[in-house]
């Protein structure tokens, strides 16, 4: 059966108040997709809009981003799962391309979290959760998280200082990288000064520095046949393995000590299909929407035993030069997470270290990449692992 590949990708800067439309900041991710992938618009036969809906005032934005981006009359569609949701996209992409229906697809994440209130915004992030039986009692995102931080520590003996290194490590590469949103570094002394904003509380033991930010952003990716692929790219990187699993919606159906199981079962399909092993990957990005998510992301994909994801950064296994480099981008921690541009932006990172076009941030020649994107509180989980 042919291969799939993705040929271009692109990224917006990651920012705070885009000044323009939703339109124009699709525009950016798209047109540096469609220069790096050497196409012209007339070579893409379908599209995939990705976002959380929640966010956006334009009602059905795919339509009116085809439109502007000149991919009518080609089918579009709209697909969202959360914070997941260009992964999911590329999974849809790959099937579509893979069936023979089409030859070659754009994928497109966006959002503009700017266009509502941070208040407005929080509220819709609670309503992730089920709107009869958890949100009303004001759950939002840090405080779920802040749950299983507080479980982590219970059973393992994680402090605030592990945690506080993923920060660390986190800012260690958003400097370098020029689309971040954050791009100062952060020591570990910031998390111990009261006085900090680093130290700051939001969902105990959760403080600021555990967090990473909303942003206004977009992303894309340009997906092709192995015939397309060929004739196209000098350098194509291939689709070697997709999971995907979702979960019980409420808290009250999970195991807060045992880490997000989407991410797991979603990892355990993708080494299958990728007839790979953890430790076979060379490079990843994992979801790092808060300090301890990436703590258990570590686990979750087999990187390290539970309890024991802290050492790898302690270690510094997981920076640049260590055997397991993650997040060398910054993360979502550095980058800031406009939720429908995040996986795109992931995948994105993983493709330039596979081409070895990745700058400052490339990592010692990987031949195999993984992406962790995580939907909601481990709602919806997507592992994709790339080669070369």
């Amino acid at each position: 059966m042919e291969k799939v590949a993705i040929i271009g990708v692109g990224q917006s800067a990651f920012v705070r108040g885009y000044p323009g439309s939703i339109r124009e900041l699709a525009f950016e991710g798209f047109k540096e997709a469609v220069e790096n992938a050497k196409v012209s618009v007339g070579d893409i036969d379908a599209s995939i809009i990705c976002s959380a809906p929640e966010y956006d005032k334009q009602r059905s934005p795919s339509g009116v981003l085809a439109e502007y981006l000149g991919l009518i009359p080609q089918p579009t569609c709209y697909l969202e799962s959360l914070c997941s949701s260009t992964s999911m996209g590329l999974r849809m992409a790959y099937s579509l391309v893979k069936s023979g229906l089409h030859d070659v697809v754009a994928v497109l994440g966006f959002q503009k979290m700017s266009e509502i209130s941070s208040a407005e915004s929080q509220e819709r992030m609670g309503r992730g959760a089920d709107i009869q039986w958890e949100s009303p009692f004001g759950t939002m995102m840090p405080a779920y998280y802040a749950m299983f931080a507080k479980a982590h520590m219970e059973k393992y003996g994680t402090t605030l200082d592990d945690m506080a290194l993923v920060r660390v490590k986190a800012a260690t590469y958003g400097p370098i990288y020029e689309k971040a949103l954050f791009r100062k570094p952060v020591t570990l002394e910031m998390f111990t000064d009261p006085n900090h904003f680093m130290a700051g509380p939001v969902a105990s033991p959760l403080r600021a520095g555990d967090c990473c930010a909303n942003a206004d952003g977009s992303s894309c990716l340009i997906v092709a046949s192995e015939e397309k692929a060929k004739a196209l790219s000098k350098k194509p990187v291939w689709i070697r393995g997709l999971g995907a699993a979702s979960a019980s919606v409420n808290m009250a159906g999970r195991d807060l000590f045992t880490g997000l199981a989407v991410a797991r079962q979603a990892s355990e399909q993708a080494y299958k299909m990728a007839g790979v092993t953890p430790k076979d990957i060379d490079v990843a990005e994992v979801h790092d929407c808060f300090t301890i998510s990436e703590i258990m992301a570590y686990e979750d994909l087999g990187f390290a035993k539970p309890g024991e994801g802290r050492d790898l950064v302690k270690s510094k296994e997981t920076y640049k030069e260590g055997n397991i480099p993650v997040n060398v981008d910054g993360g979502l921690l550095s980058k800031g997470h406009p939720i429908g541009a995040t996986g795109g932006s992931q995948i994105r990172t993983i493709v330039l270290q596979l081409r070895g076009d990745a700058g400052e941030m490339q990592g010692k020649d990987p031949e195999i990449g993984l992406v962790h994107n995580i939907g909601g509180v481990g709602l919806y989980g997507n592992v994709t692992i790339l080669g070369r």
